[in-house]
């Protein structure tokens, strides 16, 4: 039955990725699946751990960061391409989940130079405490970036941030009170673009109140097509490790 369902999300997600400019709707979703909307919406839910339309938007974004770095396509175009009538909205939606304007993604060529978090009306008193690993007897990955976001879906400020050389021992301090998913994304050197990052993982949600400590493992994974695209621009790791070798600090936030 599981493997029945998670065939049927796969699927779904294929007819997303198909058609990125057209209106897909839930009934559109629900008949590809082959369940009732209600039944369709929950498993798709449990399988990618966000909702139907809300894992089609993140797809439109996806694709539209892919087109900016490798088209000439301009910022109008593209917001069609991937499903918008109006490029101003567009333009918001890609700035508030990319955290940059599509025109200086372009120009940074799908990195960002800084990865800012956002500032908590009180500074919180929780830590977490973990460690990442790999999967035995795969290559390991490179350096992993590790996220706490308010939803399944790594986009917009996460609340902390951190980026390790390679999988081990992390620590977030002053993390705020609130619920919160943490999500890694292993980065490699030579990758081309953000779907060609070997490895993802998603904990949570996790609640953090007062003094709260947590121990958490993250085991990372290979992507797969359930998981929900990575829509923050990350640094470019090989700037980052050239930055560290000149004597700065680890890249964390």
């Amino acid at each position: 039955m599981q493997q029945n369902a998670e065939r049927a999300v796969e699927r779904v997600i294929e007819q997303m990725r198909a058609n990125l400019s057209e209106q897909l709707t839930l009934d559109d979703m629900a008949q590809t699946a082959m369940f009732s909307k209600f039944h369709f919406t929950r498993i798709f839910q449990r399988i990618t751990g966000v909702p139907p339309g809300r894992f089609l938007a993140a797809l439109r974004l996806q694709e539209a960061k892919r087109l900016l770095v490798s088209t000439d396509l301009n910022v109008a175009a593209i917001s069609v391409r991937v499903g918008y009538s109006s490029v101003g909205t567009f333009s918001t939606r890609f700035t508030k989940s990319v955290g940059l304007p599509p025109t200086t993604y372009r120009r940074m060529g799908g990195f960002s130079r800084h990865i800012a978090t956002f500032t908590p009306q009180s500074p919180g008193k929780s830590h977490i405490y973990g460690r990442v690993t790999a999967p035995a007897g795969q290559s390991p990955p490179g350096a992993v970036f590790l996220g706490l976001f308010p939803q399944r879906i790594p986009e917009g400020l996460p609340a902390k941030c951190v980026i390790l050389d390679r999988p081990g021992d992390f620590h977030f301090t002053n993390v705020p009170d609130g619920t919160w998913y943490l999500l890694s994304q292993s980065i490699t050197d030579d990758a081309a673009e953000e779907q060609d990052l070997l490895m993802v993982s998603a904990t949570g949600p996790l609640t953090l109140r007062g003094s709260t400590s947590l121990t958490v493992d993250v085991r990372l994974n290979r992507m797969s097509k359930v998981d929900p695209p990575v829509l923050l621009a990350l640094l470019d790791s090989r700037r980052a490790a050239y930055e560290r070798l000149r004597g700065h600090k680890p890249v964390a936030a």
